[in-house]
């Protein structure tokens, strides 16, 4: 599975406590989730410090029945990650789950910033000496709200970042943590791009990784109740018109609205087909689109072409 990982394979990363719900190896097994997702055990903000240990337990040994149940069944089992609480737990926790390497795709790095960013990409190097995990920094601290440092921050860390480029399958952000640290709760007819203070940093994070990596978004917190799937619906067509692909959820209901919203427009799959099929030795590089609506030009349509086509290769198409 991680040979070919990438990072628009994650799409509706589940998160799920790692000291709750032990039933979720029956629920893989019987396929009681819409289908596709990836999952995530969190060891860190849904654990209280003093139930860690208990947790790590708890997660071993539900990481032992759906990699006993992988071996019997044929099931979808989703790209599996554990959502660490530090580079130390992190280096001891690669090795104590060595035994599920087959089922576990790797780890998730919260509060990923510039005071543990160097801890966590030593780690990486360290446990990549005789393991291939790939890892999904989270940039939610609260250290990136003064503005005239972030910028500067962020791009530090996306130099000490690119020297394990090939171990980071996508980056992700913290809308809740971000929102908390201003006070801040987006009811669910508004998504986090009217929530201006926190929007800024999302969009500052995306700028300075978006051109390299998957940069998913944050999580909706509204899963039931009057407007829910449209409040959704309304913040993923902000996510992917601002660069963000993916979406972190919180409960199986999110995950036929994000692979939804996911796919490609029949229109833009044609147009991005078209750009990255161009001859490029044609002398001409813009052309009306197939509908002949607007217009497509190679160099500046190019790297949206490539995004589009992806996908559509994992998500599919809609009219």
């Amino acid at each position: 599975m991680r040979n070919t990982l990438t990072g628009y394979d994650v799409g509706a990363l589940l998160y799920c406590p790692a000291n709750a719900h032990t039933s979720i190896a029956d629920s893989l097994v019987g396929q009681r989730f819409p289908t596709p997702f990836s999952l995530a055990f969190c060891l860190e903000d849904t654990v209280s410090a003093d139930s860690v240990a208990e947790a790590e337990r708890i997660l071993q040994n539900t990481l032992e029945r759906i990699s006993a149940a992988a071996r019997q069944h044929t099931f979808f089992l989703p790209p599996i990650f554990v959502r660490v609480r530090s580079p130390q737990q992190l280096l001891r926790l690669a090795e104590t789950y060595a035994p599920y390497a087959g089922i576990l795709a790797g780890f998730i790095l919260p509060k990923f910033f510039l005071d543990n960013c160097g801890s966590y990409v030593a780690a990486i190097r360290s446990i990549s000496q005789t393991a291939s995990y790939v890892y999904m920094p989270i940039f939610e601290s609260a250290a990136m709200i003064p503005p005239a440092a972030r910028q500067t921050a962020l791009a530090e860390i996306r130099e000490q970042l690119d020297t394990v480029s090939g171990s980071i399958l996508n980056v992700r952000v913290g809308g809740n943590d971000l929102s908390h640290a201003f006070g801040l709760r987006r009811p669910v007819d508004r998504t986090i791009y009217d929530l201006r203070p926190v929007a800024d940093i999302l969009i500052d994070i995306v700028t300075t990784f978006g051109d390299r990596y998957v940069v998913s978004g944050p999580v909706w917190e509204y899963y039931s109740g009057e407007g829910w799937d449209t409040g959704l619906r309304r913040e993923l067509e902000m996510d992917l018109l601002n660069g963000f692909i993916g979406k972190t959820v919180i409960h199986p209901n999110q995950i036929p609205v994000v692979n939804e919203m996911l796919r490609v427009s029949v229109r833009d799959y044609a147009d991005a087909r078209a750009v990255l099929n161009w001859d490029a030795g044609s002398g001409r590089l813009v052309a009306a689109s197939a509908g002949a609506d607007r217009m497509n030009e190679y160099n500046t349509h190019f790297n949206w072409a490539r995004k589009i086509v992806l996908r559509a290769e994992r998500y599919g198409t809609r009219p």
